[in-house]
């Protein structure tokens, strides 16, 4: 158990002592809790209509095997000067941080009792946007990052993949919840969201982390 979180206004997001459960899932060489409800619902709609409508998002392109192909998704990264993150051959540049989502990071500052100096967006424009299998493990994040995953709309399917064993793990992302990936879980599983035919709406998530200098890796 543990207390958080957010009470809304038309135009602000404020903190509210509100009972939430979060759950240990049980995963081998992994520490990974999702904390079901951490937005109410009525906040996590506003939220949703505001980012959609008010991040600078864009549609980047990656080069894999040679082959070069628009990125299935939108994506936007914020964060403080000198964040820049790199994945995949493609580099991006922090945005100075919008207010609202500057809040959210304190929040899941908070939540996590850690600090993040970044975040990355992703939206979903529906079921045939995706994010292939991974390991947030960029040497810039560190040997054993912590990863706050806050989902906003439609519910997906969060699919784990241990790297040596193949077990898989499946979680459901719901609108308003957060997940929290730490110590050795980007070491020893890949993480991705399929395409599905069942998802007709928009789904956003973001993916608060902090991003060392070079000095510091």
């Amino acid at each position: 158990m543990q207390q958080s979180l957010f009470a809304s206004t038309a135009g602000n997001i404020e903190s509210n002592s509100q009972t939430l459960i979060q759950e240990c899932i049980d995963m081998v060489d992994a520490d990974v809790c999702l904390v079901h409800h951490w937005i109410k619902a009525p906040v996590a709609d506003k939220l949703l209509n505001y980012f959609i409508n008010e991040l600078q998002w864009s549609q980047a392109e990656i080069t894999l095997f040679g082959k070069t192909r628009p990125v299935p998704r939108l994506q936007a990264w914020y964060g403080d000067k000198g964040t820049d993150y790199a994945y995949s051959g493609l580099k991006m540049q922090p945005l100075p941080w919008d207010e609202r989502l500057l809040k959210l990071k304190q929040h899941c500052e908070q939540s996590c009792q850690t600090r993040f100096n970044s975040v990355l967006a992703n939206l979903y424009r529906d079921g045939q946007d995706s994010m292939g299998m991974h390991a947030d493990n960029e040497p810039e994040l560190g040997s054993r990052p912590v990863i706050a995953s806050l989902s906003l709309g439609e519910t997906r399917n969060f699919d784990f993949k241990h790297i040596k064993s193949g077990e898989k793990k499946r979680l459901r992302l719901e609108h308003g919840s957060l997940l929290i990936m730490r110590g050795d879980t980007q070491q020893n599983w890949h993480h991705g969201i399929n395409k599905t035919k069942r998802v007709n709406e928009p789904r956003i998530n973001f993916t608060f982390r902090q991003v060392h200098t070079q000095s510091q890796y």
